[in-house]
C-alpha cells in the first residue's frame, strides 16, 4: 500500500559550484534519500523500496531534516498497513 507520502523526495543542498555567486545555502529537491539517512531512520534499502520510498545510492550526505521526514513517513506508512 503506497500513499502520497512515499513519493516524497529528499531535500538536498545545491553544490558549491552552482551557487558560487550566492552566500546563503540553497536547497533543492533531490533524487531520493541517502543510505546513511535510511540507516539513521532505522530502514534498509529493501524496506524503503517496499514502502515506495525513493533511494539515491550516489548521495553520501546525511541531513537531519531528511532523517526526520523518513521517520515520519515510515511511521505513518506502517500505521496504515
Amino acid at each position: 500500500m503506497v500513499t502520497e507520502l512515499a513519493g516524497e523526495k529528499a531535500v538536498v543542498k545545491i553544490p558549491r559550484l552552482l551557487r558560487r555567486k550566492y552566500s546563503t545555502v540553497k536547497l533543492r529537491e533531490g533524487r531520493g534519500f541517502s543510505i546513511p539517512e535510511l540507516r539513521e531512520a532505522g530502514l534498509t534499502i529493501a524496506d524503503a523500496k517496499k514502502l515506495g520510498i525513493r533511494v539515491d545510492k550516489r548521495r553520501r550526505s546525511k541531513h537531519e531534516w531528511n532523517v526526520e521526514k523518513l521517520k515520519k513517513i515510515a511511521r505513518e506508512l506502517r500505521e496504515n498497513q
